[in-house]
């Protein structure tokens, strides 16, 4: 089974939501025959640090609602976090762009440590209060996450990746996406949102059940025609 998850590093649901996900696939008796891949989206691409402001602020700012209403959403927020395990310290979180952070993320998935590089760039931003779009800060992530120290800094001085990036972005809007987290079974099963632990565990088991009930191709020979074929035991007419 594969599962593809659209999410943004700076977007506190899909912390949440892959905490979620995470704990279902835990628990998943084919577990082990599960891939996921992690998909670029951007939640503000113009999105840039004021460090004069803090995040209430520049929030409050860009949404057009008042400081009370964003501690109090980030109050709930931080509270559906912790339920999964998950500490957000919105007091000291530096509003982020994270156009280079995806196309660390791709890099990281070309060395097979996308997993490891994703969770950092998660806690970095909510737990640690770093910067994700500071250049030193993303190279000592990759760093953490087993990733060559000159190969980001490659990424980060080019535009590598950026393809990459722009187009899982792209995708997103041909599939109808229009929030993140969304996560895609098999190409073809949806689920939007930081679903409840047992919403995912219902759609990996009705994912993997009805993937072993179907046959893996389905013949279009016509029933009253004959044909012709070979097997290791020879060949007839049928």
């Amino acid at each position: 089974m594969k599962v593809e998850i659209w999410s943004d590093f700076i977007c506190p649901f899909c912390y949440i939501g892959k905490r979620r996900f995470e704990h279902a696939l835990e628990k998943f008796s084919h577990s082990d025959q599960v891939t996921v891949q992690y998909r670029s989206y951007q939640l503000d691409p113009t999105a840039q640090h004021i460090p004069e402001k803090n995040f209430a602020e520049t929030f409050s700012e860009l949404k057009g609602i008042s400081l009370e209403q964003v501690y109090t959403m980030n109050q709930q927020v931080a509270e559906q976090a912790k339920e999964v395990g998950l500490t957000y310290h919105f007091d000291t979180m530096k509003y982020s762009n994270t156009f280079d952070a995806h196309r660390i993320a791709k890099l990281a998935d070309a060395n097979e440590k996308e997993a490891e590089l994703t969770e950092r760039l998660f806690q970095a931003y909510f737990t640690n209060s770093e910067l994700l779009s500071d250049k030193n800060t993303l190279i000592r992530i990759a760093e953490e996450a087993g990733l060559d120290k000159e190969a980001a800094e490659h990424v980060l001085d080019s535009c590598k990746y950026r393809n990459r990036v722009n187009e899982d972005i792209d995708l997103a809007k041909q599939l109808g996406v229009q929030g993140v987290p969304f996560f895609v079974f098999n190409e073809k099963y949806a689920v939007s949102g930081a679903q409840p632990e047992e919403t995912f565990t219902q759609v990996l088991e009705k994912v993997w059940q009805e993937e072993q009930e179907k046959p893996v191709l389905q013949s279009l020979n016509p029933n009253e025609n004959k044909t012709s074929y070979c097997t290791g035991d020879g060949c007839e007419n049928k």
